[in-house]
């Protein structure tokens, strides 16, 4: 007999007539389905009747998920984010938080939340935007969703990588506006990838990920910077340098490292300054990695080639910021993990989170705030 059936049997609330019940009602071969299903229930039996707060339409799995597990679910039923006195009146007396990247969890809205507040679930990977010690001083469990949009992520540099360095967007605006007369030896072109050298700032994930897709387009050297040397980096054939022999030689820069007080602004003038004049630069992580204002600057005065944003700061960018008046620079509405299977993913797992931390068990991605 299945060992967690076993367990399950002696110690399960749901009692033993429950499982057998199951067993015969199903009249299964196997017990590995009813495990899984009574572990399901197990964990969702905690959340019954828990009280949690969504701040934003999300995609519709990660809310039924939750209401399927009967918790009491209150959510602010708009794609645009909810207003902070929206937040602090809707958080008295939650029991968990289903929130995003954009909302700003701080410290007066965890406490308008009140004592009953025991888990917070951020869709995203980030998590600057929570008042962490806060949370830590008060016990709140806190759940992300690293893993589930490092694909989608990638695919969005390697998009960028191409827009940018190709001028797609410079091209798709001159054959609607006319400018498109004739074929022409030197019009739009751009810098091309084979032969070329790529350098990731920040190996992770995310970083591996792009470096996997990067590698057939025939690229000559992968290399990045980082604290410690990646016991994976053989994989893509990519050899550790320092960040500043990184800048210095790579015609590609791409940032992909997370944002901390010892990487904001990291790319500077400074920074930009020792990149080629041909360099390209790509920001798919943060926009607090970059000053926007050094990097328009060496933008309009042509000491770095062009830059290609998914993030910046503040989001979303005004429509009158210098950088969307350079052609050198083309900016994405942080769309990273925007596609309908990510979204649903990082729903999920964020529902998940809440629920784990509700019944007591291991969240499936909890984020350690005891340092």
């Amino acid at each position: 007999m299945d060992r967690r059936l076993i367990r399950l049997l002696l110690f399960s609330p749901l009692g033993l007539r429950s499982v057998v019940q199951r067993l015969v009602r199903d009249d299964v071969r196997s017990s590995s389905s009813v495990v899984e299903g009574l572990c399901r229930r197990r964990a969702m039996s905690g959340a019954e009747g828990r009280r949690v707060y969504v701040t934003r339409r999300v995609p519709c799995p990660g809310v039924e998920l939750l209401r399927e597990a009967g918790c009491v679910v209150t959510q602010w039923d708009s794609d645009r984010p909810a207003p902070k006195d929206e937040i602090v009146r809707n958080v008295a007396s939650i029991d968990a938080l289903f929130c995003l990247l954009s909302d700003r969890i701080d410290e007066e809205v965890i406490e308008a939340a009140g004592p009953d507040l025991k888990v917070i679930g951020t869709m995203s990977v980030g998590y600057e935007h929570i008042a962490l010690s806060a949370c830590a001083k008060r016990g709140i469990k806190i759940g992300y969703t690293p893993d589930v949009l490092t694909e989608a992520t990638a695919e969005l540099a390697m998009a960028l990588l191409l827009a940018t360095s190709r001028k797609i967007p410079e091209a798709v605006a001159a054959v609607k506006s006319g400018e498109w007369s004739t074929w022409s030896p030197m019009w739009m072109c751009g810098k091309g990838l084979s032969n070329s050298t790529v350098g990731i700032v920040g190996l992770g994930r995310i970083g591996m990920a792009i470096s996997r897709r990067i590698r057939p387009f025939g690229v000559e050297k992968l290399q990045y910077s980082g604290r410690t040397k990646k016991s994976y980096d053989h994989e893509v054939d990519a050899k550790l340098v320092s960040f500043d022999e990184l800048l210095k030689s790579s015609d590609f820069v791409v940032a992909s490292l997370p944002l901390e007080p010892q990487t904001k602004e990291l790319f500077n003038k400074a920074a930009f300054d020792k990149m080629k004049k041909s360099a390209i630069f790509i920001n798919i992580s943060r926009g607090g990695l970059v000053n926007q204002n050094d990097l328009y600057d060496c933008l309009k005065a042509g000491r770095i080639r062009a830059a290609g944003l998914d993030v910046t700061t503040p989001e979303p960018l005004p429509t009158d910021h210098p950088l969307l008046q350079l052609k050198n620079c083309v900016v994405l509405p942080h769309i990273g993990s925007a596609t309908v299977e990510t979204r649903s993913a990082m729903a999920k797992l964020t529902a998940r989170n809440i629920l784990a931390g509700l019944s007591g068990q291991a969240m499936p991605s909890p984020l350690d705030i005891s340092a």
